[in-house]
């Protein structure tokens, strides 16, 4: 199935620290978390060990919410946590 992801959509991901490539992988290999409004949502926790604004963090945590349309997915948003979770399923922030 196409992914497509808006410019505006993707200038944002890379504002909060992902990019098209992180995006995609979540769609095909997060696991499923509630969306509202209609959307579906899922998520992936990465290992991150990195500096964001000027403090460390072990992990980053992607939550992306899209709608189905045809045989079309379509990214509507892109959410990036920082931080540690216990579980690799860890609920929804």
């Amino acid at each position: 199935m196409e992914i497509r992801i808006d410019p505006h959509t993707l200038e944002r991901a890379g504002e909060r620290g992902t990019n098209e490539e992180e995006i995609k992988d979540v769609i095909k290999t997060g696991f499923t978390i509630p969306g509202k409004y209609g959307r579906m949502g899922r998520a992936k926790v990465y290992d991150f060990n990195g500096e964001r604004r000027g403090k460390f963090y072990e992990q980053k945590r992607m939550e992306v919410f899209y709608t189905i349309e045809s045989d079309v997915i379509i990214i509507v948003t892109a959410y990036v946590f920082y931080g540690k979770w216990e579980e690799e399923n860890a609920n929804s922030v």
